[in-house]
């Protein structure tokens, strides 16, 4: 197991193991979207801000690499889907762990909609991948979200803890959810997952106080940090959001602490 190990530890930071992930997974899903038409210069942003690791699809490794400034973990997504299809909930394999490998990952993700009507599919898929995964020795991040027919709200808490358990209970390294809302009920998430639970961002919110909140109830909860796409890269300072992010999950600031390094 110490190939996961050591490439674990390119994505979360060694000293206080936790992490933050900047996903730019968004341009098969809705196209390139603010903040993602010029890849180069969005990982240069965020990378020059602190990320531990950066997520996208293999055709954008190339299009993303900088050949020069700090290293970042890079986290190739497995899977997709369009918003144009039928059933946008459902997402298929479009890359594989070899390829991923042969890209330069230090890990790869899956992402899972528990409830739609592909569910069965997409479970399937994560099973095929943690398996390769195991094989190859990459740790795996599962994208774990409840959406469907059944669902009335993919926030609460039953919904959140279920998926979170989802994705340990078939092989991943590193859970990715929803955040509940609440220092108390996100604990309970965590509490029922043996393996690191990262929030997701989520949209765009309205002020950068909302973001901090987040962040700092799923730490108090005991999350390994973050997964925040569009509330960063769409940000107006990317790399500073990023910075700020990265001093409270790895140095617990606070969140008027942050306010005020922003504001700085």
């Amino acid at each position: 197991m110490i190939g996961k190990k050591i490439r674990m530890e390119r994505i979360i930071d060694r000293n206080s193991h936790r992490t933050v992930i900047v996903p730019m997974d968004h341009g098969v899903t809705v196209g390139p979207i603010e903040g993602l038409a010029d890849m180069r210069t969005t990982v240069s942003k965020v990378v020059a801000g602190g990320a531990n690791a950066i997520l996208m699809h293999k055709g954008m490794v190339s299009a993303g690499h900088r050949g020069t400034g700090s290293d970042v973990g890079l986290i190739i997504h497995l899977s997709g889907g369009t918003s144009l299809s039928p059933d946008p909930n459902a997402k298929e394999l479009i890359c594989t762990v070899e390829e991923a490998i042969q890209l330069g990952a230090d890990a790869v993700s899956v992402h899972i909609n528990l409830g739609a009507e592909t569910d069965k599919e997409m479970l399937w898929q994560l099973g095929f991948v943690s398996s390769q995964c195991m094989q190859w020795q990459i740790p795996l991040v599962a994208m774990m979200y409840t959406r469907g027919p059944k669902i009335k709200d993919e926030f609460d808490v039953k919904n959140v803890k279920h998926a979170a358990r989802v994705g340990a209970e078939l092989g991943a390294d590193i859970v990715k959810v929803s955040y509940t809302g609440s220092v108390e009920t996100f604990k309970d998430v965590v509490d029922g997952c043996p393996v690191p639970v990262v929030i997701a961002g989520g949209p765009k919110m309205g002020s950068d106080e909302e973001i901090f909140k987040m962040v700092e109830g799923a730490l108090k909860a005991g999350a390994a940090g973050l997964s925040i796409g569009r509330n960063a890269f769409q940000h107006q300072t990317p790399d500073k959001i990023i910075r700020v992010l990265s001093k409270i999950v790895h140095e617990g600031a606070s969140v008027q602490q942050a306010i005020e390094m922003l504001r700085d």
